[in-house]
């Protein structure tokens, strides 16, 4: 008999073992009394993974747990909180989430900061009852029924968190409360993108709105820290796209990131830090982020270089594109490693990207014109060096000409319109801006020179003046010698 019992023992301890359920949770009352009225969260509980970790009722809600008695079980001097409201819900949580050593007992791998981090961002500002957080832990993770990120059937798996983050971001009366000008269609914008479109087939790997903008971490995109700040979205984005191994399977370039950094917007943005370069999303969208087609990529990039954009529009390389169906303003520019855009771009030169098309013998007229451009605007530049060298001259030796200094920028001002009059294609446009430089740039050369000359005249017509200075000084002082002389001989004389 006593074997049979030390047997029936042995054989209680492994079915428990194997079932990761401890004593503890056998004798929680609670959850017998609520599995008995079958209520919802009961239920749920069953397959939270807290339940699996032998987490109890008392555990979130106070009180005795091994308590038969109801009053006993939820007695408040126990502590017995019972349903948690606002801030104390994720208080709760964070007893269990923000202590390491309670954590390790669990061998949970979980961050234990996520409740610091949920305080500081944008969803821990006060409600607009003043009296809790925008969002506690329950609000994404549920409160019964909780499972693992990794499990499918959780709100925050990959392909679950956008539909439990629209439940308020794409509810406009919500919104309003907090953010008015934040758009409420973003999850509209998403399914239309390639991101979305994979999530809603069943592509978990597919950016979400966490991938992004982060967990529990999440900032306003005009705080310096968000991941969604211009300067950081490059980063943010080549976390994915710049990793081979994840990317493998999408058949896509990985070096994009890189060549954006050395690029003259990723120059201006990431090092630079102007804010007013274009970041990953300023080309491809932010919630509806999609590759730029060929028919699309010169209205992206019109959006900022518009006047390139229209002269392109009305030129005869428009409809050469179309026939071809090339994209245009990538053909010459690149995309991710846009270089800065200087005359050696212009040309029939090896280094010209006119001559990847044009040459002597094919499409000769464009290979003609592209080496005229060229060689009137090397010419302009050429002049206002020469301009410029005067004018430095003049004011170095002191002479005034502010007004030939100001003419200058008109100068500037027509070499750069003249780079942008190069979209149009035109010899003639482009000639008429060009000799407006040219024009200028004669008259600003010239009176450079003749402040330059002025300024030797009067160093010659003091050099004059001071010497017959010199010569009137020593006639007189000789003159008045001779005087003096003459006095002293009367004086003897007498």
């Amino acid at each position: 008999m006593k074997g049979r019992t030390w047997q029936a023992i042995v054989a209680l301890v492994v079915i428990c073992s194997l079932t990761s359920t401890p004593f503890g949770v056998a004798a929680d009352q609670c959850r017998t009394c609520h599995e008995a009225l079958g209520d919802k969260p009961s239920t749920l509980f069953k397959r939270d993974i807290h339940s699996q970790k032998g987490v109890s009722c008392a555990d979130c809600h106070g009180g005795v747990a091994s308590a038969e008695d109801m009053e006993r079980a939820m007695d408040k001097s126990k502590g017995f909180i019972g349903v948690p409201k606002g801030d104390a819900v994720s208080e709760v949580c964070a007893k269990c989430h923000g202590d390491a050593k309670r954590m390790a007992q669990f061998r949970s791998m979980i961050p234990i900061g996520q409740f610091k981090a949920l305080q500081a961002s944008v969803h821990g500002r006060l409600s607009t009852t003043g009296k809790e957080r925008i969002v506690q832990c329950t609000t994404c993770h549920n409160a019964h029924g909780i499972v693992q990120v990794a499990d499918p059937a959780s709100p925050v798996y990959p392909l679950n968190v956008v539909k439990t983050c629209t439940k308020c971001h794409a509810d406009a009366a919500f919104m309003q409360k907090y953010n008015p000008s934040l758009s409420v269609d973003q999850l509209e914008k998403y399914r239309t993108s390639v991101h979305g479109m994979r999530n809603a087939k069943g592509d978990p790997k597919t950016a979400e709105c966490a991938s992004c903008h982060g967990s529990h971490e999440i900032l306003p995109s005009a705080d310096v820290r968000s991941r969604v700040y211009p300067t950081n979205l490059p980063g943010t984005c080549a976390h994915c796209h710049a990793d081979a191994s994840y990317m493998k399977t999408y058949g896509i370039p990985t070096d994009q990131f890189e060549k954006f950094s050395k690029s003259v917007h990723g120059v201006a943005l990431l090092e630079k830090h102007d804010l007013g370069a274009p970041a990953c999303n300023k080309c491809h969208g932010n919630h509806g982020a999609t590759p730029p087609g060929v028919e699309s990529i010169s209205k992206v990039c019109g959006s900022c270089h518009a006047l390139n954009a229209d002269l392109f529009s009305s030129s005869p390389h428009k409809k050469a594109f179309d026939e071809r169906k090339l994209p245009e303003c990538e053909t010459c520019h690149g995309k991710h490693e846009i270089i800065a855009a200087t005359d050696k771009l212009l040309g029939n030169s090896q280094e010209a990207v006119c001559s990847r098309c044009h040459s002597e013998r094919e499409r000769a007229k464009g290979y003609q014109v592209a080496g005229t451009m060229r060689s009137l605007i090397d010419s302009l530049e050429l002049l206002e060096r020469k301009a410029q060298l005067l004018v430095s001259d003049a004011e170095q030796k002191g002479m005034e000409i502010s007004e030939a200094r100001f003419k200058l920028r008109d100068v500037r001002q027509a070499r750069l319109e003249a780079r942008t009059k190069v979209h149009s294609f035109n010899e003639g446009q482009f000639r008429e801006v060009v000799a407006k430089g040219f024009a200028t740039a004669l008259v600003v050369g010239e009176e450079g020179q003749q402040a330059i000359d002025e300024y030797y005249f009067r160093r010659l017509g003091l050099g004059v003046a001071t010497l017959i200075i010199t010569i009137v000084a020593i006639s007189l002082y000789m003159f008045i010698r001779r005087i003096e002389r003459s006095a002293v001989h009367k004086q003897t004389s007498i």
